[in-house]
């Protein structure tokens, strides 16, 4: 198995915010990237004490204060207040990455209302209100800045038991396109990233250990993807390296059809 590649100071001095960072998925290796890229690094997760947690091992991995903001993204004040709490520590915002997301699996058959609405509430709308949250302080702060949202393949491909997240995930996509022309004469760079298959251990919770293998085995190198290997191309959207890409959804994966 490679290893993850050294920093170059991609993001030296600029101040990052990854929402849902806290555990061992796609946000913590996010936050973990942007640290070895020079960041300053704010984490939030609904997750109070595992986001302490993550906190302290963090600060302690890479000697410098990893400020931490509990908040859950369906809750505008909270959002808000995120976004407030970080500028206030650092005295802006230069990097929004929303990685928030809820998956599940049900046919459309058997999905309720709730559920439905569930997945959309933290997916789509939750990223619609961080970024909201956070454009509003860059547009303030006069100087450009950068949204990175966490989609995934599944906005383009079908997958049985899906359809909600799918459909959030496609909606990611679309909300990545249309803001990124909204705010282009800001300065402002929105894109967005598409997963195939990543290491979790929560996805044996959604998928049988068949499911998982068979979808590894789509997959050119035969294998998931590790979580650091898709937060390099997030920490590459979040750099000046791709100062001339907005409305872009980049996919981060090896699957053949």
């Amino acid at each position: 198995m490679i290893a993850p590649p050294a920093g170059h100071g991609l993001l030296d001095g600029k101040v990052v915010v990854v929402t849902a960072a806290a555990g061992t998925g796609i946000g913590a290796a996010i936050a973990e990237r942007c640290l070895v890229e020079g960041a300053l690094v704010v984490i939030s997760d609904n997750h109070e004490r595992r986001l302490a947690e993550a906190g302290v091992r963090l600060t302690e991995a890479y000697g410098k204060k990893v400020l931490t903001l509990v908040c859950d993204v369906t809750d505008d004040d909270a959002v808000r207040g995120l976004v407030a709490g970080a500028a206030e520590e650092f005295g802006r915002i230069d990097v929004m990455i929303n990685n928030a997301g809820l998956g599940g699996r049900r046919a459309v058959t058997e999905m309720t209302d709730s559920e439905w609405e569930r997945v959309l509430d933290v997916t789509l709308s939750g990223t619609f209100r961080c970024t909201r949250a956070a454009l509003r302080q860059m547009i303030a702060q006069g100087d450009g800045g950068v949204v990175v949202n966490n989609a995934s393949v599944l906005g383009w491909r079908a997958q049985a038991g899906q359809a909600h997240y799918a459909a959030a995930k496609a909606g990611v996509m679309a909300f990545t396109r249309c803001v990124a022309l909204d705010v282009a004469g800001h300065g402002i760079r929105v894109n967005a990233v598409a997963p195939s298959l990543a290491e979790h251990p929560f996805l044996s919770r959604v998928m049988s250990e068949p499911e998982l293998a068979e979808l590894a085995r789509r997959e050119a190198f035969g294998r998931a993807a590790q979580p650091w290997e898709v937060a390099t191309v997030v920490a590459f959207l979040a750099s000046d390296y791709s100062s001339y890409l907005t409305g872009e959804v980049i996919s981060v994966s090896s699957q053949h059809p």
